[in-house]
């Protein structure tokens, strides 16, 4: 592992923590919930792949097919992705232990463990839109999810700076994601889905190729500013710039776009409801079923609208 400095602290996530109030740095994140075939096919044929490091689940897919750089802010997030590309079991980061409170209050909706279980088991998007809504979509869910998600709530949990750009009524618009995403692919063959409602991490063993990725304690920006230009072919920003200032956004976009090669594609992710249609946009693909916004563009459309 390698580390850049950084010049200015333009990002929450410099805090390691969702709230900033906490001293010390934590394992925020025990896997990654975001569906890497987003990237495979991005990036297909493509070279250099920046992303970030996060829990590793994004380096270790790319890596059999590129060769990737993962970038964390966070050392202790850092440190764990490097002990899973050794093989090291996954742990549970504050993201899961939040979301396992939510869970250990499931069966008061009616989401017992054999009703969910059984609606995974289903491999037909049909059955699953009906089964979601016959059992599991309840005016106690709805009910739920509008307490659980309102500002009064994540304030315990979470710095204002990673609210501040969320939509008003969030619950509502976490329920018209959970529609969607139920019926957007097989669930019996839906990591993602597992994660979220029954609160699996990964067990896969991580690819050989895994080895060679080169991990780097850094800020994105400051480490692509660091970096030759035409350096990467894509680039996979996670959510790195919910919650960040615009002068951040700006500097990010500069940094990318000098560090791209020709053709080079960028996926970047947000919580955040996305501001009109956009023909980038590939959240209704992505089956973690979280995200208002993956955009997925080639770098020479960076900054054209979203």
């Amino acid at each position: 592992m390698t580390a850049v400095g950084t010049s200015q602290a333009e990002t929450p996530w410099v805090a390691g923590s969702f709230d900033e109030k906490v001293s010390g740095r934590q394992i925020l994140f025990g896997r990654m919930y975001e569906d890497w075939g987003i990237e495979r096919e991005a990036f297909a044929g493509k070279g250099r792949v920046f992303c970030i490091a996060s829990a590793g689940c994004m380096a270790m897919a790319l890596a059999p097919a590129h060769d990737v750089v993962a970038v964390d802010i966070n050392p202790v997030q850092l440190a764990y992705a490097w002990q899973r590309f050794a093989g090291a079991p996954s742990v549970r980061g504050k993201a899961e232990r939040v979301m396992d409170f939510g869970r250990f209050f499931a069966p008061l909706l009616g989401w017992w463990p054999a009703k969910v279980r059984a609606f995974l088991a289903l491999d037909d998007p049909g059955q699953q839109q009906a089964y979601w809504r016959q059992h599991l979509d309840t005016w106690r869910l709805r009910a739920a999810l509008g307490l659980a998600f309102s500002f009064s709530a994540l304030r315990a949990v979470y710095t204002p700076r990673f609210l501040d750009f969320l939509p008003r009524r969030l619950g509502a618009v976490f329920h018209a994601r959970l529609a969607r995403g139920v019926c957007s692919s097989p669930n019996r063959s839906n990591p993602w889905a597992r994660a979220l409602f029954l609160g699996e991490l990964s067990t896969e063993a991580p690819p050989t190729e895994a080895q060679r990725v080169e991990l780097v304690h850094a800020d994105a920006a400051s480490y692509l500013e660091s970096q030759p230009a035409q350096s990467f072919d894509g680039f996979t920003l996670s959510n790195i710039l919910d919650g960040a200032a615009p002068a951040y956004r700006a500097r990010l976009f500069a940094a990318v776009q000098r560090a791209a090669r020709p053709g080079a594609k960028v996926v970047l992710r947000s919580f955040g409801e996305p501001q009109g249609t956009s023909p980038w946009n590939r959240a209704a693909s992505d089956r973690s079923m979280l995200w208002g916004v993956v955009d997925v563009r080639p770098v020479s459309e960076l900054g054209a609208g979203r």
